[in-house]
């Protein structure tokens, strides 16, 4: 008889329970980072057409009547001055639809979690995927048929948002678009976490979360390189490409998200356990409000980042689109690495709110350094790119995973798996109101230098810091009391 190959072997040895958990954790794990792949691109856009705004105003200022008739007469004014953001507001106009899509998203996301509740979540989410792809790829054909109606832009924007919603009220009228792409894209965030949170329990959930939050990274990064590689030539195509590509893992969410290990009972004759997760810290619903307000400003830090870092490396080093969108990915990178050391040192204290304090107490004065830094050339930028990207997501990547994995299994909910949709909603839809504020202050106060910017984003981490002193202080707390791996809040 011949030996059994190797792999084979590595299968058989994985139960069936075990391979519908890497199942879920892969298919998770690649729908959302189609949801951050869909919005990275507004990123991207924003530096090339001002660059070429700026350049033509220079070329026109600079040379005579004759030189202007040489230039390219094919899509000039599309390119180079792409109305409305061809004005010296620009910046202002770009914080205003950037406040759209977040804040439809904040406002989104309450009702989502409610929502994702009451209807099954496969389907919920493949609804919300498939009008986040669909309002994705609108923002796109605005070049294509040369479209100059900011609130086009902006009800575009509004409605992705609510398709990860699923709540499609925006009802596309000419002046509200980057609203309705907000409220449909928040399907996403409650669905996946509800599923992960369903199939895996509190063993190793800080290394677990950390490696699969890393999608978000992921997505950021493979959305740069997307969107970097037509934004010089045609961006309508750097929204179009990741628009297919959230409706396509949204077909595959259809035919293979599992919700719940219960949900094959139907399939095996057998019972599947039942896989309920057990709280292990802060399960008290003070926990959830300190986080929630924690997560508020933490977010804010890293949406400002999001949706304003490429520009500002184009500024800052002088570099075009393209190459800033390339180098802005190293913060993703940084982000993998912080948000994986969160869930595993958290995991090995027990100590959730102390590993979020001790990254924001770093990360204020990095955000400071590398305001400095940037300006001494690639090398140094480079470093402090992987650094701040560590210290910057590390904390909001625990927050959203684990923390709220912790919170919505609590042993207080008797079970009910599904109120984890609700718990992750409320702590994500509060930091969602950081994300939706950060990028339009950093809008507005980019116009007086982007000095002021970056004390915005230190003021705000000392915040989120200030946020988690009380829980800092329980865990501190019960530590001397009693040597437990896991913490937990007294009743009060």
């Amino acid at each position: 008889m011949a030996p059994v190959p190797p792999g084979i072997r590595l299968m058989v040895s994985f139960d069936r329970d075990q391979w519908y958990r890497a199942l879920t954790f892969i298919l998770t794990f690649l729908l959302y980072t189609s949801f951050h792949l869909s919005r990275k691109p507004i990123s991207i856009i924003k530096s090339e057409l001002h660059k070429n705004c700026s350049s033509v105003s220079e070329i026109s200022t600079a040379s005579s009547s004759s030189q202007q008739a040489s230039l390219p007469s094919k899509h000039n004014d599309m390119d180079c001055s792409w109305k409305p953001f061809d004005k010296s507001n620009y910046k202002q106009l770009l914080g205003a639809m950037d406040y759209s899509f977040l804040c439809a998203y904040a406002v989104g996301m309450y009702l989502s979690g409610i929502i994702g509740e009451r209807l099954p979540i496969r389907l919920y989410l493949t609804v919300g995927m498939l009008a986040s792809g669909l309002f994705t790829c609108l923002f796109g054909l605005g070049y294509v048929y040369n479209i100059h109606s900011l609130g086009f832009y902006i009800c575009i924007q509004a409605c992705c948002c609510c398709a990860e919603n699923l709540q499609l009220r925006c009802a596309c009228v000419k002046d509200k678009l980057r609203v309705a792409n907000g409220l449909v894209q928040t399907t996403g965030w409650p669905s996946v976490v509800t599923c992960i949170g369903n199939w895996f329990g509190k063993g190793r959930r800080g290394l677990i979360m950390g490696l699969w939050n890393s999608h978000t990274s992921v997505g950021n990064i493979l959305g740069s390189l997307i969107a970097g590689y037509w934004v010089s030539s045609n961006w309508g195509l750097s929204f179009i490409v990741p628009g297919i590509i959230i409706a396509i893992m949204g077909v595959f969410c259809f035919f293979f998200l599992i919700e719940h290990p219960n949900d094959l009972k139907s399939v095996y004759a057998q019972n599947s356990p039942p896989g309920k997760s057990q709280l292990g810290v802060n399960g008290h619903h003070e926990g959830v409000i300190d986080f929630s307000l924690c997560l508020l400003f933490a977010k804010l830090v890293s949406y400002t980042f999001l949706f304003w870092l490429p520009l500002y490396i184009t500024k800052a080093a002088h570099l075009d689109a393209k190459e800033a969108g390339d180098l802005s990915t190293l913060f993703d990178v940084g982000g993998i690495v912080g948000g994986i050391l969160a869930g595993v040192i958290s995991d090995k204290l027990g100590k959730r709110a102390t590993t979020c304090a001790v990254m924001l107490l770093l990360a204020a004065p990095t955000l400071y350094g590398f305001s400095m830094i940037s300006e001494f050339g690639l090398g140094p930028t480079i470093g402090m790119l992987l650094v701040c990207g560590g210290l910057v997501n590390g904390p909001y990547a625990l927050i959203t995973t684990a923390v709220s994995a912790d919170l919505g299994t609590h042993k207080s909910l008797k079970g009910n798996a599904r109120a984890l949709s609700t718990v992750t909603a409320i702590i994500d839809g509060t930091g969602s109101v950081g994300a939706a504020l950060g990028p339009l202050l950093a809008g507005l106060l980019s116009s007086g230098g982007w000095d002021q910017v970056f004390y915005m984003l230190m003021t705000a981490d000392f915040l989120a810091l200030l946020f988690l002193l009380r829980l800092v202080k329980k865990e501190l707390d019960s530590t001397k009391s009693r040597p437990i791996s896991i913490v937990q809040l007294k009743e009060h």
